[in-house]
């Protein structure tokens, strides 16, 4: 039963993250460097303090009485992870809800796998499964069959983007995604998977403070909560630096007080996007409360978001006017990173 809740709690908040783009695109002449920093302070600064008040008594008290290195260490890796979510929206841009966040949650899954285990090979911790202690173990072995997988299906679906470009550039249909930009969007996406991965080692470099939540009370459901107010904060300096950088470069401050922009809609579908994004990791932290395995949990993660966002590709007709043979191959590029992770899950539950 336990585990059926957190596979429950894992697609919400894989649903809510693979849909939290769609918003945007209800966002009329504004800047993506505008709504998508507008969308990020409710993801990042205003949500996550609300819900931890709502779910974490003394949240505050725990997080001033954390030790400097766990703060400092859980922001840092929020700080590399918040370039990673920042790349995500360009890819997103370039290569569409289907192709974009595919490869981008296939590294993702990947590296968010590998990156713990190499770090515990150069600082062990007791407990914790190294890069060493995965070559030496058949479980081990599977998750790095599963990355291999993994890569050979991101291959894939980079060749299904390029015979898509093919496409379009022959006869480009008129509802056809004008961004849509092969050689931008795969530079971006695949730098956008491997830095997105630092928020699982951002969840497991703040359990101390989610431990003491628990201490004070808080529903062993909910302890995450607390950990996402610091890494959250790292996400939200990087990309706050960038959008304001692109917002000085493109002259776009206006956006945010042009009267004959329809600045309150922009906002409540900007608020929305922003809140949808942080309920991933909401629902996220409650699943892996019942399951139990942050790897795997962060895998399962991330096959739920694959999924809602090739579904929303698919109502968006990102996919119209391609030939058979380049849906065919998208659809094994998508086949292959869905078996990845689920060999990668078998892998780290042995």
């Amino acid at each position: 039963m336990e585990s059926l809740l957190g596979i429950l709690f894992h697609s919400i908040g894989g649903f809510s993250s693979g849909s939290f783009y769609m918003p945007f695109k209800k966002v009329k002449d504004w800047a993506w460097e505008s709504y998508w920093i507008v969308g990020g302070f409710f993801s990042w600064l205003i949500v996550p303090p609300i819900a931890a008040y709502l779910t974490i008594p003394g949240f505050v008290e725990i997080i001033g009485a954390a030790t400097p290195t766990i703060k400092a260490f859980t922001y840092s890796m929020g700080l590399i992870w918040g370039i990673g979510g920042l790349t995500y929206g360009l890819a997103v841009r370039y290569l569409g809800m289907s192709l974009g966040n595919s490869i981008v949650l296939g590294f993702c899954s990947a590296f968010g796998a590998l990156v713990p285990s190499v770090y515990y090979n150069f600082y062990p911790v007791e407990g914790k499964t190294s890069f060493t202690d995965m070559l030496s173990n058949s479980g081990g072995q599977m998750v790095l069959l599963g990355v291999l997988v993994c890569l050979i299906g991101i291959a894939i679906s980079g060749k299904a983007g390029m015979l898509k470009e093919a496409d379009f550039s022959k006869d480009r249909p008129e509802n056809s995604d004008k961004d849509f930009s092969l050689v931008k969007g795969l530079i971006i996406a695949v730098i956008s998977g491997i830095l997105s991965s630092f928020f699982n080692f951002g969840i497991e470099a703040g359990k101390p403070m989610a431990e003491e939540a628990i201490k004070f009370g808080a529903n062993p459901l909910f302890q995450n909560n607390v950990t996402y107010i610091v890494l959250l904060w790292g996400g939200l300096t990087s990309n706050f630096i960038w959008c304001m950088y692109l917002n000085f470069k493109n002259k776009t401050f206006g956006d945010y007080a042009n009267a004959k922009i329809p600045i309150a809609k922009n906002t409540l579908f900007s608020a929305l996007a922003g809140t949808m994004w942080f309920l991933q990791f909401f629902f996220y932290g409650m699943g892996e409360s019942k399951l139990g395995n942050g790897a795997s949990s962060w895998i399962l993660h991330m096959a739920t978001i694959i999924l809602t966002a090739n579904f929303w590709g698919f109502y968006l007709k990102e996919w119209s006017g391609v030939s058979q043979k380049t849906f065919r191959t998208f659809l094994w590029g998508i086949g292959l990173i869905l078996l990845s992770i689920v060999l990668v899950g078998i892998g780290n539950s042995l």
